[in-house]
């Protein structure tokens, strides 16, 4: 018997790739999180500047200021929209090539927030370090915009 091929939206990891994880319980609806995961406005409140739209297939960019050795630029693309509870997008930048996959999963007082990043080889490990970082101050963002949007 063979094992079935991934399907559209899938990613494979090398062996030796590191992901991220970022959880938190949060006291709101999956879909008003979804809402700030992906209305392009609200989205740039907690994370950049974007032109993002929940469409599979979509290749959007974020972009920040530039800094010495980066052009503020990460390139995405939509994998997957299950509205809402599950989002993924490719996200490409200093030769790091990873994907983002949220989750949320409704809980008696609100939300339950997976944010996994996959992909970083095992000698990308600044980056690994800068996005483990970088994710805990964006969600906590995230956390903020939730909390007064209606």
């Amino acid at each position: 018997m063979t094992e079935p091929g991934p399907t559209v939206g899938q990613t494979t990891q090398p062996a030796d790739a590191l992901s991220l994880v970022v959880e938190r319980d949060m006291p709101h609806p999956p879909e008003k999180i979804w809402r700030a995961l992906t209305q392009g406005p609200l989205l740039e409140e907690w994370l950049m500047k974007n032109d993002f739209q929940p469409v599979v297939g979509h290749r959007f960019s974020f972009r920040a200021t530039p800094v010495k050795n980066w052009d503020g630029v990460i390139d995405c693309e939509v994998l997957v929209v299950e509205p809402p509870s599950r989002l993924s997008y490719s996200w490409g930048t200093l030769g790091t090539k990873s994907a983002v996959t949220w989750t949320l999963t409704p809980t008696q007082g609100g939300t339950h927030l997976r944010m996994e990043q996959t992909g970083f080889r095992s000698e990308q490990d600044a980056a690994y370090k800068g996005a483990t970082y970088g994710w805990r101050k964006f969600i906590g963002n995230l956390e903020q915009v939730v909390a007064r949007i209606d």
